[in-house]
């Protein structure tokens, strides 16, 4: 005898097409703070799927991300709504569409390790990015770029010609209206100008040998010193050269029988990895600065 499943409930067609977005907010810490962010959505019919919250007790701030699923109100109509709470509580607010994948450019010079782990993930379906370039300073990739059908800008830089490539960076980034730049291994350093105008959506990676070892081929130096523990660090891009916000960090160890090579590919790989969780968490907004450092909502 063939036993039929029971009947799950029914789902109605105004919860299936209901739109989600994401909350996130920072302000001074103070009492009934999560009970007038829930006691809105209440109020709109809003149903929270997911929330996260921290208070800085150093600071005095305090941080909330709030996914939330809601048919009773546009979007537009939402951000009206939330400007008094915002202005009674000294809010940070940002509101954001769950559905729409972050627009992004990514920027690379001749080590594509990052780049293609990048295109990977986010053809599979791993990244929520809308990929609109690649901009770099050599043509090593324009066809891994085809492949994926993004467009590739080539811009050389040199010291006298720095300033108006930045321009036609910028012009380029704006153009596609990213809110969000991945230096996947672009060595150059930027300026404070473009730092500026990238503050809080740029995000670079590199390896976690500074300021031990410096300058050009550090693997070589760290191998030479015979180190034990490789990393990378994802953090915000700022004028101060390496020096931004934390996002993730990772480390691999290493013994005395591994190669210059070993490192090498034990550094790339490491160093990929931590850059896609950290464009991930970016991207799904689970990321507040904090000052000269991060909250990150994983």
């Amino acid at each position: 005898m063939i036993k039929t499943a029971s009947k799950l409930p029914k789902i109605s067609e105004n919860t299936a097409m209901q739109a989600t977005y994401i909350l996130t907010l920072i302000c001074p810490d103070r009492t009934g703070i999560v009970h007038a962010v829930s006691g809105f959505l209440l109020e709109r019919g809003g149903n929270i799927e997911e929330a996260a919250q921290y208070n800085d007790h150093d600071t005095g701030l305090f941080f909330m991300r709030v996914r939330f699923a809601c048919d009773t109100l546009t979007e537009a109509q939402l951000r009206n709504a939330l400007a008094p709470l915002g202005d009674k509580f000294a809010m940070q607010l940002k509101l954001h569409a769950a559905a729409a994948p972050m627009r992004t450019v990514l920027m690379v010079s001749k080590e594509g390790h990052c780049l293609n782990d990048l295109l990977f993930r986010w053809k599979s379906g791993m990244l929520h990015l809308d990929i609109r370039a690649i901009i770099s300073n050599h043509r090593d990739f324009y066809q891994l770029a085809a492949s994926y059908n993004v467009p590739f800008h080539h811009l050389p830089v040199t010291a006298a010609t720095k300033a108006q490539v930045e321009e036609k960076q910028i012009e380029i980034i704006n153009a596609e209206g990213a809110e969000l730049v991945v230096l996947a291994r672009y060595m150059q350093i930027l300026s404070d100008n473009m730092c500026r105008s990238l503050a809080g959506r740029a995000i670079n990676i590199h390896h976690s040998f500074l300021p031990s070892f410096k300058g050009a081929k550090p693997y070589y130096q760290a191998h030479d010193r015979g180190v034990k523990l490789i990393g990378a660090t994802a953090h915000y891009v700022t004028a101060d050269l390496d020096e931004g916000p934390i996002i993730e960090q990772d480390i691999a160890r290493c013994d005395h029988s591994d190669t210059v090579d070993d490192l090498t590919a034990r550094g790339k790989d490491t160093e990929s990895q931590v850059l896609a969780r950290a464009v991930k968490w970016h991207s799904e907004h689970r990321v507040l600065l904090n000052g000269h450092r991060t909250v990150v909502f994983r």
